[in-house]
């Protein structure tokens, strides 16, 4: 029997070699012997001797999404790793005993301690990976996931609802079901399932708006992993539903200026006295969408008039803050025209686009002081992006007059080389023929 089970190993190890692709891009072949590392001789001995694996594999009893590179694996850290028992032994009784150590699968609410004899062990986990937090256990009782846990509903998620059970990789590596590009995937896999959610009063929508949003559309189609996922606003071993007093922070955590001028505000103080949620409230959460200047003002898109009225202060301050970045966008979307139509004539638009680059820096500054409510604030900022802009139109202009005066000189200087030409044409034929 351990020579089937050594046998059925070498097979399997020639076809993953079958095939492959060395670091160099050369194709190997079936007949082709590839000397492997020190760590794979290592780790194939180590899987050859152990029972667990062996048994599993020959029975093709390996578990529900089993994958060989788990991380665990890797470490040589195998069935008996989790489960104890013995892995020397290929005896059933022997191995799985009570004697042997052998505890079993354990139940959902059993999971985060049991994931935690390692992980909540320093000097165990500095063998491995001394850079990994040991108290996730402890911050995983804190998360809502956690209470609801330890009040008796074995329905949240617990480590490997995230993690996976035997497939764990980690977060570095694409495959990982917590790689930030599928966090909001994983997450999905309960909070979007209507019968999973039954019972909890939340929506099961928010990956469908989160993949609409600016964040979502940044990660998932633009595979920018610097876009904040589920984690980055609920957090990781701790997730909670950020609170009244925290929306800020959790978007202020990227968003630094919008936070320091919203905080100084009276309107801080008013949303929380009225337990409204900071940024939310504008923006959204799951479905936040990509600003424009069409949320400011008194229009129908403006966000202020979902609470202020028509002659208020605040709707003063919102019309007067509007024209002001409509003043400089006007302005700058001309700057823009006449540098595009400089640089279609073939003329130098270099110093031109250095102004623009001010004046687009002006308007990135005067949109995030919007967040200070204070017309007084926004003005002198737009007015330095229009000063800027004007600049810029100025030398487009000159550029372009310098450009029409070339093309008349050089169009003046054709004409008189060829009225010379033809000139000295007749007079040869007068030469020849006299």
């Amino acid at each position: 029997m351990k020579a089937l089970r050594i046998s059925t190993m070498i097979t399997l190890a020639l076809a993953l070699v079958s095939g492959a692709a060395l670091a160099d891009g050369t194709s190997v072949s079936a007949n082709e012997e590839v000397a492997p590392s020190d760590a794979e001789v290592a780790r194939r001995a180590f899987l050859e001797n152990d029972q667990c694996y062996q048994c599993h594999l020959e029975d093709e009893n390996l578990p529900e999404h089993f994958f060989i590179d788990d991380i665990h694996m890797q470490a040589n850290l195998s069935c008996a790793g989790c489960h104890g028992g013995d892995p020397a032994s290929d005896d059933d009784e022997e191995s799985m005993s009570e004697e042997a150590g052998f505890l079993g699968v354990p139940s959902r609410s059993e999971v985060p301690e049991f994931c935690g004899r390692c992980h909540s062990d320093i000097e165990f986990m500095r063998r491995y990976q001394p850079r990994i937090p040991t108290d996730q256990v402890n911050r995983y009782s804190t998360s809502l996931h956690g209470q609801l846990l330890s009040s008796g509903d074995d329905n949240v998620a617990n480590c490997t609802s995230c993690h996976t059970a035997h497939g764990v990789l980690p977060a570095s590596d694409a495959r990982s079901s917590v790689h930030p590009l599928n966090v909001p995937s994983t997450c999905n896999s309960c909070h979007g399932d209507t019968d999973h959610m039954a019972g909890y009063d939340i929506p099961t929508d928010q990956y469908e708006q989160y993949a609409k949003s600016v964040h979502g559309v940044a990660l998932l189609e633009k595979e920018d992993t610097g876009a904040p996922a589920c984690n980055d606003c609920h957090g990781n071993h701790g997730a909670l539903p950020p609170g009244i007093s925290s929306v800020t922070q959790v978007c202020g955590h990227c968003h630094v200026n919008n936070l320091q001028f919203f905080e100084a505000t009276p309107m801080a103080r008013a949303f929380e006295d009225s337990e409204l949620h900071g940024c939310e409230e504008c923006h959204g959460n799951h479905g936040v969408a990509r600003t424009s200047d069409e949320m400011v003002g008194t229009g129908d898109a403006s966000v202020c008039m979902d609470c202020h009225d028509d002659g208020d202060d605040g709707s003063d301050a919102a019309g007067r803050i509007r024209a002001q970045l409509d003043s400089l966008t006007e302005v700058y979307g001309i700057a823009l025209e006449r540098q595009e139509e400089v640089n279609t004539k073939g003329m130098d638009d270099v110093d031109i686009g250095f102004i623009l680059q001010e004046a687009h820096q002006s308007l990135i500054q005067a949109r995030t002081l919007v967040h200070t409510f204070d017309p007084e604030r926004v003005g002198p900022r737009t007015r330095e992006g229009v000063e800027k802009s004007k600049s810029a139109i100025e030398i487009a202009e000159s550029t372009i007059q310098e450009y029409s005066f070339r093309r008349r000189g050089f169009g003046m200087g054709t004409l008189f080389i060829t009225i010379l030409v033809i000139a000295l044409f007749f007079r040869i034929r007068q030469m020849e023929s006299s």
